[in-house]
């Protein structure tokens, strides 16, 4: 794993992120991590953040910063959360990890006016390359992970999850994609922006 690449990825991603989220929202980051970007949006957003990870070793980092952090699984559920409680529920690569993905999403809708979610584009074209003629689990920098020890659970593209949205009644409000070294909103046909993409972020409601 390139762990330079892997983390300057990340934070993109939290730069992207940043600008969809406005001043002053309420914000719930699900799958948080060591919660830096709560904390980056609490600090220079003034948002109130709250952060909820399995990994309570994680959490601690957001407790040193005077955040508010649970430690849960959301495979479990998020039933200790009122509808509408949030203006934005942050779902950040993580969607590809958890088992029931549209319990999740339906979760993230009831309890936040508005859901931002990001996940790895698996059907960028340089997977599709890696596939067809390496014949090997396909890598990237935005999947750099061994079959053997991948979080990665569910396998999805961006087309993919616009099908998703579609059934499940989602409206998707904003779309960045990560192509090359930029993010860009989509200024081309979809099927080319599931081929280009690595990575997705959408913001949606319902």
């Amino acid at each position: 794993m390139n762990t330079q690449y892997v983390n300057r990825l990340s934070r993109t991603d939290r730069d992207v992120i940043f600008t969809l989220v406005p001043n002053g929202a309420k914000v719930l980051d699900l799958g948080c991590g060591d919660c830096s970007l709560l904390n980056e949006l609490v600090s220079k957003k003034g948002i109130r953040g709250t952060g909820l990870d399995i990994d309570g070793m994680q959490l601690v980092n957001g407790l040193s910063f005077g955040l508010n952090v649970y430690q849960g699984d959301l495979n479990e559920g998020l039933s200790d959360f009122p509808d509408r409680s949030y203006d934005y529920v942050i779902l950040n690569q993580t969607l590809q990890v958890v088992k029931n993905p549209p319990m999740v999403i339906e979760e993230m809708l009831r309890i936040g006016q508005h859901g931002i979610v990001g996940f790895p584009n698996f059907s960028q074209w340089r997977l599709r390359k890696g596939l067809f003629f390496g014949g090997r689990a396909p890598k990237s920098a935005a999947l750099p992970f061994e079959w053997y020890n991948t979080p990665n659970i569910r396998v999805l593209s961006i087309l993919d999850f616009f099908d998703f949205c579609r059934v499940q009644g989602i409206t998707i409000e904003q779309k960045r994609y990560l192509i090359g070294s930029r993010w860009v909103r989509s200024a081309m046909w979809s099927w080319a922006t599931n081929l280009m993409a690595h990575i997705g972020l959408f913001v949606i409601t319902k």
